[in-house]
């Protein structure tokens, strides 16, 4: 167990400057942006927090995420369960009240269904996990497809409030992501599955010897993650009052996790990074939206900018890290 701890140690030594670079170039780049185009008004508490919650549903489907990368897999169903699980709420509760909680439950647990049938295709059946996730994604979207063609159903006011309601100026969703992030770095920091993770996504082989049940918890990190985008296809009903079957698809929440997942300093060989290093990732992202926006550049462009923003943090950490491959 000292190995274990030391290497823990070890682990938080190199994670730690990773968020607060981050930050920093967020915080950096955003000031100076909205300095030089005369937008001082968006250094204010309201412009700061609009910046955060334009990035709650990529915070957290991002954070279920990291799990899964920790563990030396990827899923890449993650978007179009986002609109199975918009879809999904909207269309049991039909803007009735009465049915809010069996619709959130019914999310849950296909979000957790999918999550189990991910990780029993990669651990049992040893399918590459790129190429499983990405078939469950598929018949998930050809599903829905099938289904529905437009929005479907609605939701209740009261259920609104998950998106629109808010603690003095902090709304609920950017309340909710910080505290499901610390609950995540806790499971992460603090608990034996936390270091299973670790150990099983660093060395498979030794964790095995060490008796981890290494299927366990990889299956486990995938249904974590599919839980994740359930939660978040629930907020997006909320904030559009309605569900669409294109709604996480367009949000193309798959990549970009994984793009923030990877810029917050987990590797995708596993075993190394953590949900801080995501977060930061994410208010990264946010922070170039806001800026680009200010600065009035075309939404195709955007993409580029960003694709290219992502290849340069990801090759700066490559090389700082000079033996991890990211």
């Amino acid at each position: 167990m000292s190995a274990i701890a030391a290497a823990g140690r070890s682990r938080r030594r190199a994670e730690l400057p990773v968020p607060a670079i981050l930050i920093a170039a967020s915080v950096t780049g955003f000031t100076v942006t909205a300095l030089a185009t005369g937008q001082s008004a968006q250094l204010s508490a309201d412009g700061v927090i609009a910046v955060l919650e334009r990035v709650v549903a990529l915070g957290l489907v991002a954070l279920g995420q990291t799990f899964v990368i920790l563990a030396r897999s990827i899923d890449l169903s993650v978007a179009n369960l986002v609109s199975v699980g918009a879809v999904m709420a909207s269309w049991l509760m039909q803007g009735d009240p009465a049915m809010m909680l069996p619709a959130v439950a019914a999310v849950l647990a296909i979000s957790a269904v999918v999550g189990a049938i991910n990780g029993l295709l990669v651990t049992r059946f040893e399918i590459n996990p790129l190429i499983a996730t990405l078939g469950v994604g598929l018949v998930l979207q050809g599903l829905l497809s099938a289904s529905f063609q437009n929005f479907a159903g609605a939701v209740p006011e009261s259920f609104q409030v998950l998106a629109y309601g808010q603690v003095g100026p902090v709304p609920y969703p950017v309340i909710g992501l910080f505290v499901l992030a610390g609950c995540a770095a806790f499971v992460l920091r603090s608990t034996r599955f936390g270091a299973h993770l670790y150990a099983t996504g660093g060395n498979p082989d030794g964790a095995r010897l060490a008796g981890i049940r290494t299927h366990r918890v990889t299956l486990a990190a995938h249904v974590i993650c599919s839980l994740a985008a359930g939660l978040t296809g629930l907020y997006l009903a909320s904030r559009l009052r309605s569900g669409a079957p294109w709604v996480g698809r367009d949000g193309i929440y798959d990549l970009e996790s994984i793009a923030v997942v990877v810029i917050g300093g987990t590797i995708l060989a596993g075993g190394r990074g953590g949900v801080w290093g995501t977060l930061a990732g994410v208010i990264l992202f946010g922070a170039l939206d806001a800026a680009f926006t200010m600065i009035g550049i075309d939404a195709f462009v955007k993409q580029v900018l960003r694709g290219g923003i992502v290849i340069a943090a990801v090759a700066a950490y490559a090389y700082r890290t000079k033996g991890h491959v990211a």
